[in-house]
């Protein structure tokens, strides 16, 4: 790996650089962070190194997210917060487990991986998730949302039954309560009566806004100005009274009086938690003040912290979803690093122009989201049709559920969602949606390899899991062109769920946005050149690299038939039966695992015929995890690139 171009002389200016007089702070960059090698370090630092300590990782990551781009905005939201925590526990003796990893930038700088963050993300660095294979203060691996209380709670009855007294902490973003998963563990967590610390970081975003009734909930409690001013006055009014348990009595009787005028639900004592906040989350002093007591305080607790979302850069305190995850921008400007010119688009844009032009033609579609509308390429729809879209939060499982009740009346719903997601739905697609023979349509975003953000969100897993299910059309695009024509196909699909996926790429040349979409024949193949040799069967991105490789093959006198296998469930079992008769080699091409999938359903095709013919060969992922990194590196480190695929067909050829 290249090492990473470190930032010049010039110190970034954010907006937290301004003293309490206006002035600017004008310390000298990192002078307390170059001092911090790890968690332990902290605890020799006064606070108001601490307060300087905050602005120094601030700037730091900055400079490095703003040059090898990542996820933003989260990590500088929870900086005073990690810092706290870092100061007050003894890690990794005492476990940290953060929700997702979005917001772990800052962890992963203050437990001896400051320097390798300049490679995070890259191919050959270190991840920008939560992996416990990276360092021992991992306590636990995080990629997908609403998991972080589940995995404390294991932590802690684990720590408990041997009777142990270390300390665990749960930290979650408010996003990560839209999902299910969170009041599972919560529910249980709250009558298990484990020592357990939740912190809700509550910056109103997950990668979107918000949805739902908590969301608006959390809002209110936040806002309520009387609610605000009244806290303000009551701590006012403890701070001038002497001390003493009749003291600390009244202070609670009145918090209690408040809490029950102004949140009545009280939804987290309800479900068994001591619920304490909302407290400022980039009040430093504040919370090496509060969180000591709670950690020491016995049962579960739940803790309630209010944070902004991309904290001391502008650009991403105004912007919440745009700096998110970023690619390199200017951190003065706040605009993207010059990017290559021309090119094709993306096939998540491709995709949100072509449900634009479907929703005009069947007024009986509706889109789904798990609040991804960006990422997802459904703003427009969004715009456009605002009755016709629905983003139910990070709740995969409900989204599927949804579309299936939709349907059982007469609605089209196309859930739209990345591949690795789709699997914290598995049951509902199998028990609420095949089972009934719902036509509910799935596109599948993100379907192959993801590139830089790894192994949690490759989507390798589609093709195998969704061939499984009865009754399930599985197909997937060669190009921009034939994505429309999946949309359009899947919608004339009624007997049943029709499923696509599509990668993360940009969609090959020849993309005509002006030609008029086609019904396609399900299970229908195409036969994009003809050879006598071998056949390559190749599904969906892989049809490029097939084709390029068949003009590798014939610079060494292989003649290749190159068929874009579009559908991968049902087969096109009388093209495959041609195929086997006239080739001498056939080969099955895909950017899915080895186990399942697309060259399992033609190998147990063609045992189940028991007939002579062409010998075969499966090219595929392998049965494990692929790390993160370009995705054209990673194509190759697997044998999916042109090259690769060549090259393993010349030495079958010559066996």
């Amino acid at each position: 790996m290249e090492e990473a171009v470190r930032p010049g002389a010039n110190r970034v200016r954010t907006g937290s650089d301004r003293s309490d007089n206006g002035k600017e702070a004008m310390t000298e960059k990192g002078i307390i962070l170059d001092r911090v090698e790890n968690p332990s370090d902290l605890k020799e630092l006064e606070r108001d190194q601490l307060v300087i300590l905050c602005r120094e990782i601030r700037e730091f990551i900055i400079d490095v997210v703003s040059q090898q781009g990542g996820h933003l905005g989260a990590s500088l939201g929870v900086v005073e917060l990690t810092v706290a925590l870092c100061r007050i526990l003894n890690l990794p003796e005492d476990k940290v487990v953060y929700d997702t990893g979005h917001q772990a930038y800052v962890h992963k700088v203050l437990t001896g991986r400051k320097e390798k963050l300049w490679g995070i993300r890259q191919y050959g660095g270190i991840s920008g998730f939560l992996k416990r294979d990276e360092s021992e203060h991992d306590a636990f691996g995080a990629g997908h949302a609403s998991t972080a209380i589940s995995a404390a709670l294991g932590l802690a009855t684990a720590r408990d039954m041997a009777g142990k007294d270390s300390k665990v902490v749960a930290i979650l973003g408010d996003g990560a309560l839209t999902g299910g998963l969170a009041y599972e563990a919560l529910n249980n967590a709250g009558q298990s009566g484990s020592n357990l610390l939740v912190i809700l970081n509550d910056n109103g975003m997950s990668i979107a806004p918000n949805v739902g009734a908590l969301s608006q909930y959390l809002t209110n409690i936040t806002s309520n100005p009387t609610l605000m001013k009244l806290r303000e006055e009551v701590v006012s009014l403890v701070k001038k009274l002497p001390a003493g348990d009749a003291v600390g009595g009244l202070a609670k009787r009145i918090e209690s009086g408040i809490k029950s005028a102004f949140v009545p639900s009280a939804l987290f004592e309800a479900l068994g938690f001591t619920y304490f906040g909302p407290v400022d989350g980039h009040d430093l002093e504040s919370l090496l003040d509060i969180l000591p007591r709670l950690l020491d305080r016995g049962g579960p607790v739940l803790l309630h912290v209010h944070t902004k979302k991309g904290k001391g850069l502008t650009h991403a305190e105004e912007d919440d979803e745009g700096f998110h995850g970023v690619v390199p921008f200017d951190p003065q400007t706040g605009k993207i690093r010059k990017q290559p010119a021309g090119g094709t688009p993306g096939y998540t844009k491709v995709f949100g122009q072509a449900m634009l032009d479907a929703a005009e033609q069947f007024p009986q579609m509706a889109a789904i989201t798990a609040a991804m509308p960006t990422g997802t390429g459904l703003n427009p729809f969004k715009e456009k049709y605002p009755a016709r879209f629905f983003d139910v939060g990070i709740a995969e499982a409900h989204a599927v559920c949804f579309a299936a009740g939709l349907a059982c009346e007469g609605v089209r719903p196309v859930v739209t969602v990345y591949s690795t997601f789709l699997q914290r739905a598995y049951d509902q697609v199998v028990h609420d949606v095949a089972l009934q023979k719902l036509p509910v349509i799935f596109a599948l975003d993100r379907g192959g390899l993801v590139g830089a953000d790894g192994p949690t969100h490759h989507g390798v897993l589609d093709l195998s899991y969704m061939c499984s299910v009865p009754d399930m059309v599985v197909a997937a695009p060669k190009d921009g062109n034939e994505l429309r024509d999946m949309l359009w196909t899947a919608m004339d699909h009624t007997a049943g769920p029709f499923a696509f996926r599509f990668p993360r790429a940009s969609v090959p040349q020849g993309w005509d946005p002006s030609r008029p979409p086609q019904v396609l024949p399900i299970g229908s193949w195409e036969i994009l050149g003809e050879g006598s040799d071998v056949a390559i069967l190749a599904v969906g991105a892989m049809v490029a690299e097939a084709t390029a490789a068949a003009v590798k093959l014939a610079a060494s006198g292989i003649n290749a038939t190159v068929v874009n296998a579009r559908f991968v469930k049902p087969l096109d079992e009388a093209m495959l039966r041609d195929l086997r008769s006239s080739h001498k080699l056939l080969v099955t091409v895909e950017e899915n695992s080895c186990v399942g999938g697309f060259g399992a359903a033609v190998a147990g095709f063609l045992e189940s015929e028991r007939s002579t013919g062409a010998s075969f060969l499966r090219l595929a992922l392998p049965d494990g995890f692929v790390t993160h990194g370009p995705r054209e590196q990673l194509l190759d480190d697997v044998g999916l690139s042109a090259e690769k695929i060549a090259a393993r067909i010349l030495a079958e050829s010559a066996r």
